[in-house]
């Protein structure tokens, strides 16, 4: 069925949905923060149970919504996700939510636009500004300076928003999404019990609080985050999907500001413009990527 055969959404119910996306995404960066910067848990155990949660949440999605729609995705996928999801976990031992949140937004940006002109595509004269201001900001944000964030842990988020650039290139074209993000979830989560066994055994004693924070961040802001989100883009142009994402590490910030008492720096600011807008001029233009879910 092509786009316009599709049944018109009521615009309300897409701004909603959108709306609940947008918080979903930012309460990954939350959540895992709060848990890791009040030593509830550690980082191997957060993200394993992220993914055995998320990857119950949307199996049972797939079930009540579809009746037994079998799951897609890809080992390579998986292996992505495992990347992006440890990554992304010990990052925020050291980072602040929103740093992390810009640092990883930027990260797989850049990632999903090299992979284009690794392609051959080629960027018009906006598109390449906006790809240099975006570099500047992340330079920016990670330049020497008492503000700067962790070294290591912007080294992991980095890494984390590449994985995840690579995830997203790996499934473009799918027919199914969300039965390929569930297929994902299922074989991410034994392959990182696996990998952070020899973490998770010998790791300190948790909290059940902690536990609480990487259920809900599996199960909420992960599972019925990414179900939300793909309901939303039924109603949403590929420029506006991508557009509106570029509140998440904003939302993500604020959110930090009050529910964590992280300091919303003048390097943290402009960092965040300098990359947003660049961000902003690519996909304007139609860019050579689409902006995909993130966190």
């Amino acid at each position: 069925m092509t786009r316009a055969a599709l049944p018109r959404v009521p615009a309300m119910r897409i701004a909603g949905l959108t709306a609940l996306a947008l918080l979903a995404f930012a309460g990954n960066s939350l959540l895992c923060r709060l848990a890791l910067a009040h030593q509830l848990i550690d980082p191997g155990r957060f993200t394993v149970i992220r993914l055995v949660s998320g990857a119950a949440a949307l199996w049972l999605v797939l079930r009540l919504e579809r009746r037994g729609t079998p799951v897609g995705g890809s080992w390579g996928g998986a292996l992505a996700l495992c990347v992006y999801a440890g990554a992304f976990s010990f990052a925020y031992v050291t980072l602040p939510a929103g740093a992390g949140a810009l640092l990883l937004f930027g990260a797989v940006q850049v990632t999903m636009v090299a992979a284009a002109l690794v392609r051959g595509e080629r960027p018009t004269g906006p598109q390449a500004l906006g790809f240099v201001l975006a570099l500047g900001g992340l330079a920016a944000l990670l330049g020497p300076g008492a503000s700067a964030p962790s070294v290591e842990g912007s080294g992991l988020m980095i890494a984390a928003g590449v994985a995840w650039g690579a995830y997203s290139l790996l499934g473009r074209g799918a027919r199914d999404p969300l039965a390929a993000t569930a297929g994902n979830f299922l074989r991410a989560a034994p392959v990182a019990a696996l990998a952070l066994g020899p973490a998770i055994v010998t790791g300190p004693t948790i909290d059940l609080l902690g536990v609480a924070y990487a259920a809900l961040s599996g199960i909420l802001a992960s599972g019925l985050g990414y179900a939300v989100w793909y309901a939303a883009l039924r109603g949403l142009s590929p420029v506006q999907g991508a557009s509106v994402q570029l509140g998440v590490p904003v939302v993500t910030a604020v959110a930090g500001a009050i529910a964590l008492d992280e300091a919303v720096t003048l390097r943290l600011a402009a960092s965040a413009a300098t990359i947003l807008g660049g961000i902003a001029l690519v996909v304007a233009r139609s860019g050579p990527c689409r902006v995909p879910p993130q966190e």
